[in-house]
């Protein structure tokens, strides 16, 4: 079968993509613009679609009669229309579990950041304010550490089981917060709960209708504590000009996000707080260790070689 994978520079050169199992012929972009035409002429003899974020919508699949698979580089699968998948008899896969440990050390290099206002400590340390002070220590920004604090982590899949047991180790309170306007079941606490009691909200749920925006000015407004909130989802997992709002009015500690609603970003409002001490922005690469990409291409490669082997004739 022929593969066509539309993005490949999503990827670090320092990975190995080695052709899957199964694929007579591999055609490669670093790059694709979200144009349909341009999609369509890239993959119109194409068995098999790899990509991480090109939008594959209905137009597209319904343009590419040879179309039998779209694997994904990623988890997430809202740059597909799945609707148009199932009509079209085009299966969809993605990958889980290859950033279990990437994505999880990275929620708490953003938390320990911005509760130990590291960014603006850094710059303090650099840009001659600490040599100006006279002092030997500098703490004029005040420095919290985690241990006592209460976390508040929605979304409890691999990931944000795994920074669960991280904060414990950090001797944080661990709450995993219900869906919004649910009963809690076992081992979760009632989601307004979270906001109210939380000093920290770890964001690791998917993007669908339901969270959407979740974060907002009215759940804010419920957060007692003035957390710090950390974002590692999507970027519109939370409403970015309630958290601007939210930042000026002191609402909330701080935000650090790997994600924004719109990538790479353009007229982010956040950036007008750029320089505030626990304001954190990381390029969506929190994925992104070079063992996380390796698994990642590993297992992609399985379910591709799988997927062929499956559609085999047989002797």
């Amino acid at each position: 079968m022929k593969a066509v994978f539309l993005d490949q520079a999503t990827f670090s050169p320092e990975v190995a993509l080695s052709t899957p199992d199964g694929v007579s012929e591999f055609v490669r972009y670093d790059s694709t613009p979200n144009d349909s035409d341009t999609i369509i002429a890239r993959t119109i003899n194409a068995d098999i679609i790899i990509t991480n974020k090109v939008i594959i919508s209905r137009d597209v699949i319904a343009r590419l009669p040879k179309l039998k698979l779209i694997q994904l580089t990623a988890t997430g699968t809202d740059n597909v229309d799945k609707t148009a998948c199932d009509e079209f008899g085009v299966a969809l896969y993605n990958v889980v579990g290859y950033s279990k440990d990437s994505v999880p050390e990275h929620t708490f290099m953003l938390m320990l950041s911005a509760m130990r206002a590291v960014k603006d400590y850094h710059n303090k340390a650099t840009d001659g304010r600490w040599q100006a002070s006279g002092k030997f220590c500098l703490l004029d920004t005040p420095i919290f550490d985690l241990a006592g604090k209460t976390l508040g982590i929605i979304g409890r899949g691999v990931i944000g089981q795994k920074v669960g047991q991280i904060a414990s180790a950090f001797g944080m309170t661990v709450l995993y917060a219900e869906r919004q306007g649910k009963a809690p079941r076992d081992g979760y606490t009632a989601f307004d709960d979270v906001l109210a009691n939380a000093d920290i909200i770890s964001l690791h749920c998917p993007l669908n209708d339901d969270t959407r925006h979740l974060i907002n000015t009215d759940t804010i407004a419920k957060m007692n504590q003035r957390p710090l909130i950390i974002n590692v989802a999507r970027g519109a997992v939370v409403d970015t000009h309630a958290i601007t709002s939210a930042l000026v009015n002191e609402q909330i500690l701080g935000y650090a996000t790997d994600v924004l609603e719109q990538e790479p970003p353009a007229d982010e409002p956040l950036f007008a707080l750029k320089d505030h001490p626990r304001v954190i922005i990381t390029p969506h690469n929190a994925w992104g260790s070079l063992s996380a990409q390796q698994r990642m291409w590993d297992i992609v490669c399985h379910q591709v070689g799988k997927f062929i082997q499956s559609h085999q004739p047989h002797h």
